[in-house]
């Protein structure tokens, strides 16, 4: 099976036992206030909660009273800071794509979230409105919007669709075990109505991030056969020069080719780095005594070779040398100097090396247009390029940044970028002199 079939037949089945849950809770419930009355509440289990307010399992039973009952609505309203910590406590488990991830990344839209769910209990429903939620169909556009935008924002931070899941389930346990603990009654109808609500945000979020990694990967197969097709062409069309002897200098025919082969290893190279980095590996370095400086000459002296107009000016101050991985950070140095050459409307590249007591800093500036503030905060995602034009005229499927971060992460140091019309576009990293060990 592969991997699209079975993303859409893990939906489907998810979307599928939501629909049965629905069903089986569709009967009508007493519109008074219950408890569950042979064990207080406290002493039941998470499971037992479940089950009874879902139908599906569970031996309490339930009787009616309205003593020392606080609703679940508003539980969740008045504990919603500490329903928030444990939402945040659990996503930072789920590495490797939570583990540079800020508070604030963490926490995303679990506030929207629940106060959507808050609002969503408090409305009157139909069975038919029940049902409807159970497919994703609900009214609630907030609780829409809010778990469309989670998707969103997991995608771009590499969650994979079972740790988006895991996500909400984790939601539903905080706050049913927040709730329970506090002993009293049991808000039974409540119970009921919040796990209804958050099947739809998940059904919702689910399907939102079905369509954008379907998206994603129709994106990624685009760009790489553009950006394979055009070296190709370049190595056939020089090859048969040279078979029917149309060549009229031969070695310049062989260098073109030569070039192109190069090119596409580039890109080969490319997208296995982007495969380990997404299997949670990372990137793997071999530190050993290296200089950046020199680093930064042998790049300059290459480019240069390859294009004899480009002109590249280095700086350097200090000391320069630490214990790297020579090989990985001259692909970090070459991506940065090409793209800054690249975009810097013919005005070159200034390259600035400065040694301190603990760590060496290296700036990459260029004129020209400026990255557009709304794309520099995702600069260093796959697939992301300077500009949204840059397409027709791109040398790579877009991974050059993110690959230069993941190796820059890998060595202990950090990547960052400013952009704009008056002061042009700097990338500037931080090595400390020893990396950590492989």
């Amino acid at each position: 099976m592969c991997a699209t079939h079975h993303r859409h037949h893990r939906v489907s089945l998810e979307r599928g036992t939501l629909e049965h849950a629905a069903q089986r809770i569709a009967a009508p419930s007493s519109p008074t206030t219950t408890k569950f009355c042979d064990r207080t509440a406290d002493t039941l289990s998470l499971d037992e909660i479940l089950g009874q307010t879902t139908g599906l399992s569970g031996p309490a039973r339930v009787c009616n009273s309205g003593r020392n009952l606080m609703p679940l609505r508003d539980f969740i309203r008045d504990h919603g800071p500490a329903i928030i910590d444990q939402f945040e406590a659990f996503a930072q488990t789920l590495t490797p794509a939570a583990a540079a991830m800020t508070p604030v990344e963490l926490r995303d839209h679990a506030h929207e979230l629940l106060t959507a769910i808050v609002a969503d209990m408090g409305d009157a429903q139909t069975a038919d409105e029940q049902a409807r939620k159970s497919h994703g169909l609900g009214q609630n556009r907030a609780m829409a919007a809010s778990g469309q935008l989670h998707a969103d924002a997991r995608i771009a931070h590499r969650f994979d669709a079972i740790q988006v899941i895991a996500e909400f389930r984790a939601l539903r346990a905080s706050v049913l075990r927040l709730y329970t603990n506090q002993g009293g009654e049991v808000d039974v109808q409540g119970v009921e109505r919040f796990n209804e609500a958050v099947d739809e945000a998940l059904t919702v979020s689910m399907a939102r991030f079905s369509d954008r990694v379907d998206a994603y990967k129709d994106q990624f197969i685009g760009m790489l056969s553009h950006d394979l097709r055009v070296p190709l062409s370049a190595i056939t069309a020089g090859a048969a020069l040279l078979v029917t002897g149309g060549a009229v200098e031969p070695h310049r025919v062989g260098a073109r080719i030569l070039r192109s082969a190069e090119r596409m290893t580039r890109l080969i190279t490319d997208l296995l780095d982007f495969t380990r980095t997404r299997l949670g590996g990372g990137i793997p370095i071999v530190p050993r005594p290296s200089d950046l400086q020199q680093i930064c000459q042998d790049v300059t002296r290459e480019i240069q070779a390859a294009h004899p107009d480009a002109h590249v000016d280095c700086t350097v101050d200090g000391d320069l040398r630490g214990e790297w991985d020579p090989d990985r950070l001259t692909q970090v140095v070459t991506n940065l100097v090409g793209n800054a050459l690249q975009h810097g409307n013919h005005t070159g590249a200034r390259l600035m090396i400065r040694g301190e007591p603990d760590a060496v800093r290296l700036t990459v500036h260029n004129e020209g247009r400026p990255i557009p503030p709304e794309r520099q905060a995702s600069i260093f995602e796959p697939l992301t390029r300077y500009h949204p034009t840059d397409e027709g005229e791109a040398t790579s499927i877009g991974l050059g940044l993110f690959i230069a971060r993941a190796i820059v992460v890998a060595h202990g140091g950090t990547i960052t970028v400013s952009s704009s019309e008056a002061q042009g576009t700097t990338f500037e990293l931080t090595l400390p002199r020893r990396a950590p060990s492989s």
